[in-house]
């Protein structure tokens, strides 16, 4: 089978530019992030200006072949779209957005046909067994984002929720089971168990896939602003049983990654880890607390968080292309 390399892009209208994007460009596309995401109703989804410093320079990310620009004739960007390998050059993932004032103007088109441009040429580096496919997220109600996937042969195969609470007073101590006990986290003790338990944790998540240690630190130890004091790990001896990490994020206490290891579950250890970080967020001053979660989620994470008080507050879908058939990575965990 031949499979292209080069993809047709519409051209542009003469009053934009397509170009890679550089540092300087940082404050520029998170505001465009904030723009479009606040149009989509959920502001709080955007791209902060740390977090995209930070993805930039992320090991194995490359700003100069990785992400584009829209560019107006006086400069301003109304567009960008970036593309991420996954695991193994074969599972992609991109990220797009086109102002509102500038949608139906073919910008969001044309990066995408670049974005399938790139992961095409990055695939030669993939086995030559394994499917390779690119997936996208975007807000439910982007009808426009979602026919322009469809019309470039992407499919919606999966949808994720922004769950959010709101903290009106303390919530109830948590119960801890027996034998397990939290620490403080210690980065250079505790850096490298905290994140093999992370990553067994989520093997039963849909579309799981191992990230490399390097990666794991650069996107959360060296971030900036971390606050490690907002770690909560729980031990069982001189086992890691479970993790909540939390930070902040558009001004709300942010879970960004809970989970229980296997032999813990179902003992009531991961609501003890969300009752605590609560807490513990409600104790610093935040009442508004959110994180995310697949819809579909295997190890009963929706039902958790429900039990807790969380309700829904956003739906993302999930969007699909199959660049080439084969052995599919997640088989593997």
């Amino acid at each position: 089978m031949i499979i292209p390399t080069e993809i047709d892009t519409p051209p542009l209208p003469r009053t934009f530019k397509l170009r890679p994007a550089k540092m300087t460009d940082a404050e520029s596309v998170a505001a465009l992030s904030l723009a479009v995401c606040t149009a989509d109703g959920d502001s709080s989804v955007a791209l902060s200006l740390e977090d995209l410093r930070q993805f930039w320079q992320e090991p194995d990310f490359h700003i100069d072949t990785d992400t584009w620009v829209a560019e107006t004739a006086d400069g301003k960007i109304v567009g960008y779209e970036e593309l991420y390998n996954r695991h193994g050059f074969a599972s992609f993932e991109g990220d797009g957005y086109v102002h509102p004032n500038h949608e139906g103007q073919g910008i969001g088109t044309a990066m995408l046909k670049k974005l399938e441009a790139r992961a095409r040429d990055m695939m030669k580096q993939a086995e030559p067994d394994l499917r390779v496919t690119i997936r996208n997220a975007m807000s439910i109600s982007d009808t426009r984002a979602r026919e322009m996937h469809e019309n470039e042969g992407y499919s919606p195969i999966r949808f994720s929720w922004r769950m959010e609470t709101q903290l009106d007073a303390p919530p109830a101590a948590p119960q801890w089971p027996d034998g397990v006990e939290l620490r403080p986290f210690v980065a250079d003790e505790h850096a490298r168990p905290v994140f093999a338990a992370v990553d067994e944790s989520f093997r039963d998540h849909w579309g799981h896939l191992p990230m490399k240690y390097e990666n794991w630190v650069s996107h959360n130890l060296q971030r900036e602003g971390f606050d490690p004091s907002l770690w909560y790990v729980a031990w069982d001896g001189d086992q890691v049983a479970g993790v909540s990490l939390c930070r902040y994020r558009a001004e709300m206490g942010w879970v960004g990654t809970l989970g229980v290891r296997r032999p813990w579950r179902k003992r009531g250890l991961g609501l003890s880890l969300l009752t605590h970080s609560f807490g513990e967020f409600h104790r610093r001053g935040t009442q508004t607390i959110g994180l995310g979660v697949d819809a579909e989620n295997q190890t009963g994470a929706t039902r958790l968080y429900q039990r807790a008080g969380m309700k829904v507050a956003s739906e993302f879908v999930h969007y699909l292309k199959e660049l080439r058939p084969g052995r599919d990575m997640t088989e593997e965990e």
